[in-house]
């Protein structure tokens, strides 16, 4: 079991940046790969990047290519998404997600989840 807790949300103007992170506890935290997704009201949870167990191997979802980055530090048991060049559609409730078997972009196939940090764009 991996406990997720994100924090650096907040608002911010459109084209500013965030770095949102997480930081897990309980398991070895090198034994997961992990996710950052994103929902906003009325929308269905969106993949927004993913990265594999040693950080070596990333995807990142179309609509967020070029301008965000996820990345991991295991010597820290955390995750990070650097947002760069934020549009007001970015504006959700960011969580990032642990899963032991592989990197997917499908939000069912991960175990385990933090509580989620709020992102707002302002235009």
């Amino acid at each position: 079991q991996v406990h997720l807790v994100e924090s650096g949300g907040g608002v911010v103007q459109a084209w500013g940046s965030l770095r949102p992170s997480c930081a897990a506890s309980g398991r070895t935290f090198s034994d997961y790969c992990l996710g950052w997704f994103r929902q906003a009201p009325g929308n269905e949870r969106e993949f927004v990047a993913s990265i594999n167990w040693s950080g070596s191997g990333t995807l990142h979802a179309d609509s967020v290519k070029g301008r965000f980055t996820i990345s991991r530090d295991n010597a820290k048991n955390a995750v990070y998404m650097q947002m760069n060049s934020l549009k007001p559609e970015d504006t959700a409730v960011y969580y990032c997600a642990a899963d032991s078997r592989h990197p997917s972009s499908n939000y069912r196939e991960y175990e385990h989840w933090g509580q989620g940090t709020q992102v707002t764009v302002s235009s």
